[in-house]
């Protein structure tokens, strides 16, 4: 059993280890932001021809006339899994995720103008988020159990043709960003009343540009830019450690840190043989380096706290290599097939079992109809991913370490979705 001055530095040290996990374990990039461009496997940057291309390449609403609305819902059911490695407590056994179900919405309106080559819009979209829930007897519950992220961008952006055949766009990215964490402090099953639970949100400003060049009426090329954005989380931890005194009730205190979320950047190219096909093959980068080193601050605190206390999570950047195929029919009618390649971007050394970190293959199918008026889009995505044998991992949390765990073991991960958006011209 620890002592008590033991018990303060445990809980200094949980109130960052438990913010830092939470976001690098659900900050995952959401691409999935339109049916018709999930349906070509997010292949979609040197193509964008609807309103969601704000999100996509903002340099693609000058293809659309008019006034243009375009909205949708993306529900997903996904299923981690993680059997504890040789010689651990269960091993063989396979535990799986309790939470298990999210949906997505996303907004998208474009105007251009008549007599000026300017095309203005303005999305509201989740770029980044996700949930995680593990049950208690894991065997990693001191170094995870639990964290939600919801981040939501509102985003005007303006577009100009520059000639018939090259655009550029940019635009401002409001975001905000709510955290919310709960970790055990036992590693052994108690009676006692044992966790930490830390809650944030606050706001930040960054920007996405976009270009979009089409040569030739067979080739097209498309390049999209976002820029990192720092939210700066304010919250209050809540702990309860039982039988320990002066930490044996709920209590609570102010916390603060900051994420910067990473910045991307995607390169396509679009080939039609013939006004009938559409392929596209893109490259995505996301620069996970930014979750390096991340920091709780606090208010001045007696000994043994610390005022700062920073954590090393060794993120990485990350590629997704997306492939998409297009078939249109008379009538407004299209079928789409494609394919997205996505690497992890957490070495073994860093592993959190809340990131769910794999390298995925994602395969997707979709079909519509653009019409005068009114279009619509359906995709269905499944996801597999292979699994993953983390060895040697080292938990950032005071309680895993005093417990002796970690978060070496077999992790699988698989997930199907089906988004639907309908849009209107006007």
């Amino acid at each position: 059993m620890m002592n008590r001055r033991n018990t303060w530095r445990l809980l200094a040290t949980v109130i960052l280890c438990a913010s830092a996990w939470k976001v690098s374990a659900n900050g995952f990039r959401l691409p999935d932001q339109d049916a018709f461009a999930t349906g070509r496997g997010e292949a979609f940057v040197a193509t964008a021809d609807n309103p969601s291309a704000i999100f996509y390449n903002p340099a693609g609403i000058t293809q659309l006339a008019g006034d243009n609305f375009r909205g949708g819902l993306d529900g997903i059911y996904y299923k981690p899994s993680f059997q504890p490695a040789a010689g651990q407590p269960n091993s063989g056994y396979t535990y799986n995720g309790l939470d298990n179900s999210a949906y997505l919405p996303q907004f998208f309106y474009t105007h251009t103008a008549r007599t000026v080559p300017f095309s203005f819009g303005l999305g509201v979209y989740a770029p980044f988020g996700g949930n995680m829930n593990w049950p208690q007897d894991t065997g990693f519950n001191t170094v995870a159990t639990s964290g939600s992220l919801k981040y939501i961008t509102i985003n005007p952006v303006v577009a100009l043709k520059v000639s018939p055949t090259l655009s550029v766009g940019g635009g401002v990215m409001v975001n905000y960003g709510k955290i919310n964490t709960t970790q055990g402090l036992y590693s052994y099953p108690s009676g006692f009343a044992n966790y930490f639970d830390f809650s944030g949100n606050g706001w930040s400003v960054g920007y996405n540009l976009g270009l979009l060049w089409q040569p030739h009426p067979k080739i097209s090329f498309g390049a999209a830019f976002r820029s990192m954005a720092t939210v700066n989380m304010k919250g209050v931890t809540e702990f309860e450690l039982q039988p320990y005194p002066g930490v044996s009730s709920p209590t609570q205190r102010d916390a603060s840190s900051k994420y910067t979320f990473p910045l991307t950047a995607v390169f396509g190219v679009s080939y039609r043989p013939t006004p009938k096909w559409n392929l596209e093959f893109d490259a995505d980068c996301t620069d996970w380096s930014t979750f390096n080193t991340v920091t709780i601050e606090q208010p001045p605190v007696p000994s043994p706290f610390h005022q700062e206390i920073p954590v090393n999570l060794g993120w990485q950047a990350s590629w997704m290599y997306e492939f998409g195929v297009t078939r249109y029919f008379d009538n407004g009618w299209h079928t789409s097939a494609g394919f997205v390649f996505n690497e992890n971007s957490v070495p073994d050394a860093y592993y959190t079992p809340l990131a769910a970190d794999l390298n995925r293959y994602v395969f997707s199918v979709g079909a519509g109809r653009k019409g005068e008026r009114f279009d619509f889009d359906v995709a269905y995505q499944f996801c597999y991913a292979p699994t993953r044998t983390v060895t040697g991992s080292t938990p950032s949390t005071t309680p895993a370490l005093f417990a002796g765990q970690n978060a070496d073991g077999n992790y699988g991960f698989s997930s199907s979705a089906v988004i639907v958006s309908v849009g209107m011209h006007f």
